[in-house]
């Protein structure tokens, strides 16, 4: 179970910031091979633009950690470039999430293609992801590197043996499991501009600073940061500022 302590918060300075102008949409996107339809919202700019950042649990991402809020007034502020939000739907997430084949192979080959193709003109997108939401993403950049510009990856489900026991419980444990562990051991990866953050109670911190160091040694440009907090939403919401920020002005370079 992940360690739990009060935490003084304080509201983001970004919620007291005006919104940019935008409108909200839906896009139907077909998975064959989950034998499934997801309907993603979207959150497009006034300004027309190909950049796009794409949230697993992306509606959690919106009601609990205010996502969408957090990129329009960051646009406002100047602070980052326009871009358009998709807000993917988990689905059955302890299945799909966790490393499973089938969901990396809709990620790859039907979902993030048909996004690129409507909303980025042809551009890898900036993705985020937490817990198995985070997990997922790197699965799926490993096997597509093409799709992808930038990860953003939350308290990231990296689960070894050496750190997580405690987890054995879950039904995906072992896939997930040997996933890591190639991916530790691998000699090269795909690199793309990658941020990570874990909260300082977290059971997951050591198997993401394990994970970020070898991703870091395979070429990755990885930038790893210790929030205050533990797995919760709370955390991942004050650790968009400045933590995502500087991923998307790193990827997307303020003019």
């Amino acid at each position: 179970m992940e360690r739990r302590a009060a935490i003084l918060r304080r509201d983001p300075d970004w919620w007291s910031l005006p919104a940019a102008a935008g409108s909200w949409s839906t896009l139907e996107l077909p998975v064959k091979a989950l034998r499934t339809e997801l309907t993603a919202r979207v959150w497009s700019p006034a300004e027309a633009t190909g950049r796009v950042l794409v949230a697993h649990d992306g509606p959690d991402y919106d009601k609990h950690a205010d996502l969408g809020r957090y990129v329009a007034a960051s646009i406002t502020a100047g602070r980052i470039e326009p871009c358009h939000v998709v807000l993917l739907p988990a689905g059955d997430r302890m299945q799909w999430y966790a490393a499973l084949p089938a969901y990396g192979k809709g990620l790859g080959l039907e979902v993030l293609p048909r996004i690129i193709e409507r909303l980025a003109h042809g551009q890898p997108v900036v993705a985020i992801g937490a817990s198995l939401g985070a997990l997922s993403l790197l699965h799926g950049q490993r096997q597509y590197p093409e799709l992808f510009a930038g990860l953003f990856l939350q308290s990231g489900s990296f689960f070894q043996p050496r750190f997580d026991r405690q987890e054995s419980g879950f039904g995906r444990y072992l896939p997930i499991v040997r996933w890591t562990g190639r991916v530790l051991r691998s000699g090269r990866g795909p690199a793309v501009p990658t941020t990570m953050t874990c909260g300082s109670l977290e059971e997951n911190l050591a198997n993401n600073r394990s994970m970020a160091e070898a991703l870091r040694g395979q070429g990755y440009p990885v930038t790893f940061a210790q929030i205050e907090g533990g797995h919760d939403w709370p955390a991942w919401r004050d650790a968009l500022d400045p933590h995502l920020t500087s991923l998307l002005r790193r990827v997307w370079p303020v003019k």
